[in-house]
Order: structure tokens, then C-alpha cells, then sequence
């Protein structure tokens, strides 16, 4: 355990703050007074090579978490945007991988654009691999299904499908689709029957944040589901953020993900 008011090292990690933000205007004694602070020391050890990941958040703000992550760690190559996705435990298992699914982004953008999107599915395909051990199949969200309604909001969706598919040529993806018919066989079927995805979707992207977070929570309260999350996507190396309202099954679920996620950066 590391008390960073009586770290013997922390002139170290002052030191290596200070050259990563010095261009922005940070002087050295602001370096050192931010590297007290358990947010910032913890990722300095991460960026250093002496932590694998974090979970922070518990007395903390979503924003004071994520902001020495984005300064220090960064995103992943060819990701700019970080997400928030949920491992959903549903006790249905006719849907997704045995009853798993992830869903995103439940945590973080409020109303990405395309790209963004787009990368939201990729991260969240990551996420389904690498924690959900199962082959994602990208859902991506939308009131309409393969052209049945016409608005701004669904062609954003349907641009994104089609860069997630530019960022990562194999990735199983397709939409945009009613969440029905990303779900059930038989509706998947009438309303895309030339999809590989429709009606067998394990991952769900949401086209939004008011979607995705009133999403997870309806099926979390109404279905009996377990929500593990949120899982921060998209940053270089594991960090992740609890709710302050969290229990200690909470965080310990959160601490196996991280766990989970350090070992197969």
C-alpha cells in the first residue's frame, strides 16, 4: 500500500508528469502536487511500468477518474474515444452467448457522432473477446431496421456501421436495427433476412448514452439480469470507474475485470 504524502519514490513520477505535460504548461511544482493525488500517482505507475491497471471511482467523480487516465495513459492506437460497456448476465439464455451480452456505451459519450460510433463497436467487440470470452457479433442500434424509417439519427448509425467495418475488416458487424430483430431469430429473419447478425447479436452498441444507460438498466431491474460495469473501453491500459453507490461485490467483480483486462493487454 502506498501512502503518496510519505512515497519515497513520488519525486520519480513528479519527474515523469512534469515531461509528459510540461508543453501544456505545467510547471514541476504543480507536477508534484498533482502526483500526490491517488488518481494521478496511479496512473504515472501505470504509465511507468510499475502497475498493470486501476479501479478507482468509488469516492470519486466519472470525470476526475478519466482525466489523468486521458493526460497520462492515453487511448489505444487508432481510438480516440473512450466508452463505457456492461457485461450483461441475462437469465434467457436463447439470447447473446449463453445469456452474456455486452452493451455500450452506458457510461460515458452522451451523443457520438459516426466515428465515434464506429469505434465504440470495435472497442466493444474487444471487450466481448478478450472479457466475455465469446466471439462478438455487433448489433448496432437504431428505431429503424435495414432502411424502414428514414431520419438523421439512423443514417448516423448506419455511417458508423459501415466505418467499424473500415477500422477492423473482420469484425462480424451490421445494423442498423430495432433491438428486436438484433435479438430474436424469427424477427431477424423477416426484417433482415440477408443479415449474418440479425437475430443473433451478442454485443449491442446503443446510437446513444440515453439510450444505452436506460437501456441496461431496464433489462438489469425488469429481467433479473446482472450488470457487470461499467468497463472503460478504448484506453491504453486498464482503468476502470465505480459507481460511488458501490457495494464490495461490486468492486470486487470490477477488480477480476481489470484483472482480467491487464492480462490480456
Amino acid at each position: 500500500m502506498i501512502d503518496p504524502n510519505n512515497f519515497e519514490k513520488l519525486g520519480v513520477y513528479a519527474d515523469l508528469l512534469f515531461e509528459l505535460r510540461k508543453a501544456k504548461g505545467l510547471t514541476r511544482e504543480q507536477a508534484e502536487e498533482l502526483a500526490k493525488n491517488p488518481l494521478y500517482l496511479a496512473c504515472l505507475l501505470i504509465k511507468n511500468g510499475d502497475a498493470d491497471g486501476e479501479l478507482a471511482g468509488a469516492e470519486n467523480t466519472t470525470g476526475d477518474v478519466l482525466r489523468p487516465a486521458f493526460q497520462i495513459i492515453k487511448t489505444k492506437p487508432n481510438i480516440n474515444v473512450v466508452s463505457g460497456a456492461f457485461l450483461m448476465f441475462t437469465p434467457n439464455k436463447e439470447y447473446g452467448k449463453d445469456g452474456l451480452m455486452v452493451f455500450a456505451d452506458c457510461a460515458v459519450n452522451p451523443n457520438p457522432n459516426a466515428e465515434q460510433l464506429a469505434q465504440i463497436a470495435v472497442s466493444s467487440a474487444q471487450t466481448a473477446k478478450a472479457i466475455g470470452k465469446f466471439e462478438p457479433k455487433v448489433a448496432m442500434l437504431s428505431f429503424s431496421t435495414k432502411g424502414s424509417a428514414k431520419h438523421e439519427l439512423v443514417d448516423k448509425v448506419t455511417q458508423a456501421t459501415a466505418l467499424a467495418k473500415e477500422i477492423d475488416e473482420n469484425l462480424q458487424i451490421d445494423g442498423e436495427f430495432q433491438a428486436d430483430a438484433a435479438l430474436v431469430p424469427s424477427v431477424g429473419e423477416k426484417k433482415a433476412p440477408n443479415s449474418e447478425i440479425a437475430g443473433k447479436a451478442n454485443v449491442l452498441v446503443f446510437p446513444d448514452l440515453q439510450a444505452g444507460n436506460i437501456g441496461y438498466k431496464l433489462v438489469e431491474r425488469l429481467s433479473g439480469s446482472l450488470a457487470i460495469g461499467p468497463i472503460l473501453q478504448g484506453i491504453a491500459a486498464p482503468v476502470n470507474d465505480l459507481s460511488r453507490g458501490c457495494s464490495v461485490d461490486d468492486i470486487v467483480r470490477m477488480i477480476t475485470i481489470t484483472a482480467n483486462q491487464a492480462m490480456v493487454k
